[in-house]
């Protein structure tokens, strides 16, 4: 019976993250072209991109509903995981994130993501008949909590962000109601407004204070949002060409090949290859909620709609920093930006779907 549900695997979604993520190794080989000391990057990129093609097949040959027993153990070695990372984690940039495997650094806080899904999706599925109670939806922050703690500590505001995104869209998705919402709202303007007072730092309110009212702020610290707008402008309607953008192959522009690759793109591609790179995102999340609709249960509706989630707000945020829309974090483009656990943590969500997708109740032809 198993040819019959790889029958059913979801090869046009499949093909979106296979183009994307080659994609991005083209963009990092382009963004560091000429810089010696991060040569072999790219390569490991693709190194990267191979072993998570292969986790995304193997999750995706996983019935995803024998996971609703690992869900919880998995969320909690992973937090397992956070935790270490305070004691023995390497820290750079003055952030402690990364665990050293060798010469691999290896990001927790990325995967974290996987596991708070897959817990959330069972325990929102488990009490579907009791969302009308305030005490279901509660619970479920509370479950994610932990989570969103440990890496707001490491320390990273963006990351912690994204899942408070991911877990509030789940939570809609299975079916909040209107006064939940807005007690919510109102909890969060006022853990925000407490959060500004006691718990941010200075730098992470410094970004804030840039985007709000950049007149404010020195040209220094403006420096990466400027080289940002400097390069997306420079692309014009058809862009420079690969290995032609002048602020990356000049080293104008900082963390190109991470938070910054989207201004490489609209560079050296132009407002065209900016807007098909778009369109290329917004097909996939298109794919991705078409399996949440037919998902033949909750548990696999919520954990497509968890993975949607998490792609769709890392892309809007990443797009919208670069475009000085949004407040400057450190939010990678998903697939594009290189970072290997990153890149994983999208091959294993796109997995699971897949895992969902091939388990219709009818074949689709």
């Amino acid at each position: 019976m198993r040819h019959v549900f790889w029958r059913r695997f979801d090869w046009p979604l499949f093909a979106l993250v296979a183009i994307l993520s080659g994609f991005g190794v083209i963009m990092i080989a382009s963004a560091l072209s000429g810089n010696e000391v991060l040569a072999s990057w790219p390569w490991r990129q693709a190194g990267f991109l191979v072993v998570g093609l292969g986790m995304s097949f193997l999750v995706a040959a996983l019935d995803y509903r024998l996971l609703t027993s690992l869900a919880y153990p998995v969320y909690a070695l992973l937090l397992g995981s956070l935790a270490v990372i305070s004691v023995i984690g390497t820290t750079s940039g003055g952030a402690q994130r990364w665990l050293a495997v060798g010469e691999l650094y290896f990001q927790p806080s990325e995967l974290i993501k996987i596991g708070m899904i897959l817990a959330l999706a069972r325990y929102l599925s488990a009490h579907e008949e009791r969302m009308g109670s305030f005490i279901t939806p509660f619970a479920g922050l509370l479950l994610l909590a932990p989570a969103v703690v440990l890496v707001y500590l490491q320390p990273s505001l963006g990351t912690a962000l994204v899942l408070l995104v991911i877990g509030a869209t789940m939570l809609l998705v299975s079916g909040l109601r209107w006064r939940h919402l807005l007690v919510m709202g109102a909890a969060a303007v006022a853990a925000s407004l407490a959060a500004w007072r006691y718990l941010l730092q200075d730098y992470m309110k410094d970004r804030v204070l840039m985007f709000v009212d950049p007149a404010a702020v020195t040209a220094a610290d403006r420096y990466n949002v400027d080289q940002a707008m400097i390069s997306i402008g420079s692309g014009n309607w058809l862009g420079r060409g690969l290995f032609r953008g002048s602020q990356s192959q000049l080293h104008f522009l900082r963390v190109r090949h991470t938070d910054f690759i989207f201004s490489v793109t609209a560079e050296e591609l132009g407002f065209v290859g900016a807007v098909l790179l778009i369109a290329l995102f917004a097909l996939l999340l298109l794919r991705l909620l078409r399996v949440a609709s037919l998902s033949r249960d909750t548990f696999g509706r919520l954990i497509v709609t968890g993975v949607a989630a998490m792609i769709m707000i890392q892309f809007v945020v990443n797009v919208g920093m670069n475009l000085n829309l949004l407040p400057v974090t450190g939010i990678p483009l998903p697939m594009i930006s290189y970072g290997g656990s990153s890149l994983w943590a999208m091959l294993i969500g796109i997995g699971l779907a897949e895992s969902v997708a091939m388990r219709y109740r009818k074949i689709e032809f």
